[in-house]
């Protein structure tokens, strides 16, 4: 299942999952966490797949490697050890 939150509590909306993606307004500072969760939100309800291209190519990506299932599933482990290793 997607995330629905982010860190703090906050609810995700479509708006603040795309910030949060590329790193604009709200997203600018965001941490890491919070990026996944904003992808998770959007690839789990499928607006990545809407959005311009560079969202659906990202998501592909994200998929791929394995952080996030195409249904929006985090696979934390992964993240985390990703985390770790930086």
């Amino acid at each position: 299942m997607y995330e629905k939150q982010f860190s703090n509590g906050d609810p995700i909306t479509s708006y603040s999952a795309c910030s949060h993606a590329e790193g604009f307004c709200e997203g600018e500072n965001a941490s890491f966490e919070d990026q996944i969760r904003a992808w998770s939100f959007l690839i789990g309800l499928g607006l990545c797949w809407t959005l311009q291209g560079w969202y659906g190519r990202a998501a592909t990506s994200i998929i791929e490697a394995g952080s996030i299932s195409a249904d929006g599933t985090v696979n934390w482990e992964l993240v985390n050890e990703t985390l770790n290793q930086e």
